[in-house]
């Protein structure tokens, strides 16, 4: 189903959304590789809408059809998450946080926890601890980072998915163009200029990792990761639900990174049971 585009103004910056169903908000906020937008939760709109969920997707700055900013961090990002809900007009809503946007989200809850409600994760790597010293992690690129140094062939944007897809089968010509269509342009543009920012460094770190302060959290928190996915997601998730064991996480093998494709079915029974309230 292709959904209408909606635009909304959002510090300064025209931005776009896509949404269905109606009852209590879910924002479903996409990861930072290149060629992501709201179109990774296309497919999981009307699933999540028919479980009693108004679900909203929409194009962070510089991605997707979103204006390009002038502050490509993290920390604008995550800023930009409660700008866009001030601009809809939500008082509160769950989240639904996707690779980096995971953490995100949590830093959000953590800083206003009266207007979110629940957090969904969704292979968000940075959330896991790391593995005990002695054991090898295997390299890869951070959430963000994955890209090329020039703009990408429509080949490249295919094999940027097939990196974080275990089921190459779910690459149709639509996806494909989408993702490709989504790289290249002031996107491209917009990539270079976050690689650039994150290598300037953050702020400071907390003294305590975010990992060990999920269970602190002031709001209901599931976590969903792929058996496959890259950085020994699936020993370090093992890890922390044995630190943790009550937390609510799950892990669904034959997955990779983008959890809600290839984990679609359960994406959606697990969220069609938590979001709404």
């Amino acid at each position: 189903m292709t959904y209408e585009n909606k635009y909304v103004q959002v510090d300064g910056l025209k931005t776009r959304y896509i949404e269905d169903g109606t009852g209590p908000a879910a924002i479903l906020l996409h990861g930072a590789s290149l060629g992501s937008s709201a179109d990774v939760f296309e497919r999981n709109l009307k699933p999540l809408a028919s479980a009693g969920v108004r679900a909203i997707a929409y194009d962070q700055p510089g991605f997707g059809l979103t204006d390009n900013p002038t502050d490509y961090s993290v920390a604008y990002r995550r800023r930009f998450i409660m700008m866009f809900m001030d601009a809809l007009g939500l008082q509160s809503a769950a989240m639904v946080g996707h690779s980096q946007a995971g953490n995100m989200a949590v830093a959000n809850a953590f800083e206003h926890p009266k207007r979110i409600s629940k957090i969904m994760i969704l292979g968000t790597g940075s959330l896991l601890p790391p593995l005990p010293e002695g054991q090898k992690a295997a390299r890869g690129p951070a959430e963000g980072e994955e890209g090329t140094a020039a703009e990408p062939t429509l080949e490249q944007s295919r094999a940027l998915l097939e990196h974080n897809l275990f089921n190459h089968n779910l690459i149709t010509p639509e996806a494909l163009e989408i993702r490709h269509r989504m790289s290249v342009g002031k996107n491209f543009e917009a990539f270079l200029k976050r690689s650039a920012a994150s290598q300037g460094g953050g702020g400071a770190k907390d003294a305590k990792p975010t990992w060990q302060r999920l269970v602190e959290l002031p709001c209901p928190l599931l976590l969903m990761f792929g058996k496959n996915d890259r950085g020994n997601a699936f020993e370090r998730a093992t890890l922390l639900k044995e630190q943790y064991p009550q937390l609510d996480l799950y892990i669904v093998d034959r997955c990779k990174h983008l959890v809600q494709w290839d984990a679609a079915d359960e994406f959606h029974k697990r969220a069609g049971q938590f979001l709404p309230n």
